[in-house]
C-alpha cells in the first residue's frame, strides 16, 4: 500500500467548493478559514533575514548557539521554564513538520499507539499513520488509555480548534501518570501566548507542572502567530536532554535543517517583545468584534478562551453552517475536520485584516 492510500483526503480541500462560493460574493470573500497570518512580518524579523541572506555554507541542525540561547531565554522569561537550557532545544523546519513526523522520528512502529485529544489538530493523526502507528483519542488520557501500548502522548494547551486551556493541575496529573508508564509527552504550545480570557496557559516544562526535571517531556513552540513567522518556517521544541539528543541524531541524518537566514530571523523574533504584543493586540481587537457578531446571529461559542480561533455552534451540521455562511460571503472550517466530536461545530480564525473582519461583522448583521 501506497503511503498516500493510508491517509484521509487531505480536509482543506473538501472546503474548495465553498470558498468558490464565498469568493463570488459582491464585497470579495471574508476567508476565517485557515489560521494564516495577513499581517505584516516585523520589521526587526525581516532585517534579521535580509542581514543573514549571504548565507553560503550549510546550516547546523542544532542551530546556532545564539538561537539556543534565544529559545531558552524566551522560554524563561515568559512561561517560567525556569530550567530552559539552550543545550536541550531544537530548531524545526515550522512545527507542523515536527507534528507530522515525530513518530517515525522516534521509531514508533505498527502495534505502537499515539494518543491525541478526542478533538485535535488532524497532523496528530496523520504522524501516526505515516509511522503505521495507531492513533487513539481520548478525554482523560489518564482514565481513557492503555499505558502499555501509548508510545507517545499529545498534549495541546490551549487547543486547536476548541481554545481550551489545561490548569497546571491537569497537566501535572498527566505528566505524572505518563512518567510512571514510560511515555513520552509532547505539548503542542503553538498558542500559548494568545490566553484571553479565564487560565493563563502554561507550559508543559513549568515547574508547576514537572517540577524541576523535563525528563520525558517535549514543548513545540511556533513563531507563526506571535512574530507572522508562517511564511518562514521556524520553529523549536525543548525539553528531555535524551530525547533531544536522539531527535538531533536523526535529523542530522535526514538533513532537516533551519536555513541559516531563518535562524537569524528566529533569534531577533524570540529576542523582541514589542512585537508580539501589538500582534496579540490586532488579534484581541479582532476576536472581540467576532465574538460579538456571531453571538448577534444566533450562535454559541464554546471555550474559545485562549488560542486563534472561536469554537462556535449553531446546533446543526457543520457542513450547513459552511454552506450559509459561505453564501454571505463567509468561509469557516468545519469542526469535523478536528474529530466526530466537532461535527456540529465550526472554527472561526481571527486570521482576516481588520477591514476583512469589518465585512464579516456588517454581513453577519444583515
Amino acid at each position: 500500500m501506497s503511503i498516500s492510500a493510508r491517509l484521509p483526503v487531505f480536509p482543506w480541500d473538501r472546503l474548495e467548493p465553498y470558498k468558490a462560493t464565498a469568493a463570488a460574493h459582491p464585497d470579495g470573500v471574508v476567508d476565517l478559514s485557515v489560521g494564516t497570518p495577513v499581517d505584516p512580518v516585523p520589521d526587526v524579523v525581516r532585517q534579521a533575514l535580509a542581514a543573514a541572506s549571504d548565507s553560503p555554507g550549510y546550516p547546523l541542525t542544532y542551530g546556532t548557539r545564539a538561537l539556543r540561547e534565544a529559545a531558552a531565554g524566551y522560554l524563561r522569561q515568559w512561561h517560567g521554564v525556569a530550567g530552559a537550557d539552550p543545550a536541550h532545544v531544537l530548531p524545526l523546519i515550522g512545527s507542523k513538520e515536527l507534528v507530522g513526523w515525530l513518530p517515525t522520528l522516534l521509531d514508533l512502529r505498527e502495534g505502537d499507539q499515539v494518543a491525541l485529544p478526542r478533538l485535535a489538530y488532524p497532523t496528530y493523526e496523520i504522524g501516526a499513520l505515516l509511522a503505521r502507528a495507531e492513533p487513539v483519542t481520548y478525554d482523560d488520557p489518564v482514565a481513557d488509555l492503555d499505558p502499555a501500548r501509548v508510545k507517545l502522548l499529545w498534549l495541546n494547551s490551549p487547543s486547536n480548534p476548541t481554545g481550551r486551556v489545561l490548569t497546571a493541575a491537569e497537566l501535572r496529573r498527566t505528566v505524572s501518570w505518563a512518567r510512571e508508564h514510560g511515555i513520552l509527552v509532547a505539548s503542542d504550545e503553538c498558542y500559548i501566548e494568545l490566553g484571553w480570557e479565564g487560565t493563563e496557559p502554561v507550559s508543559v516544562l513549568h515547574p508547576d507542572v514537572c517540577g524541576d526535571s523535563h525528563e520525558g517531556l517535549l514543548a513545540v513552540h511556533s513563531l507563526s502567530k506571535r512574530s507572522n513567522f508562517a511564511g518562514y518556517r521556524g520553529s523549536f521544541l525543548a525539553g528531555d536532554p535524551a530525547a533531544v539528543r536522539e531527535l538531533l541524531e536523526v535529523r542530522k541524518h535526514a538533513g532537516m535543517i533551519v536555513p541559516q537566514p531563518v535562524q537569524a530571523a528566529m533569534t531577533a523574533a524570540l529576542g523582541d517583545r514589542a512585537h508580539a504584543v501589538e500582534q496579540k493586540e490586532r488579534y484581541g481587537r479582532r476576536r472581540t468584534a467576532l465574538r460579538a457578531a456571531f453571538e448577534s446571529a444566533g450562535f454559541r461559542i464554546e471555550h474559545s478562551e485562549a488560542g486563534l480561533y472561536l469554537w462556535a455552534t449553531r446546533a446543526e451540521k457543520c457542513w450547513d453552517t459552511v454552506g450559509d455562511l459561505a453564501g454571505r460571503g463567509i468561509v469557516v472550517a468545519p469542526g469535523e475536520f478536528y474529530g466526530a466530536a466537532g461535527e456540529s461545530f465550526v472554527r472561526i480564525a481571527l486570521t482576516a485584516t481588520d477591514e476583512r473582519v469589518e465585512a464579516a461583522v456588517r454581513r453577519l448583521a444583515r
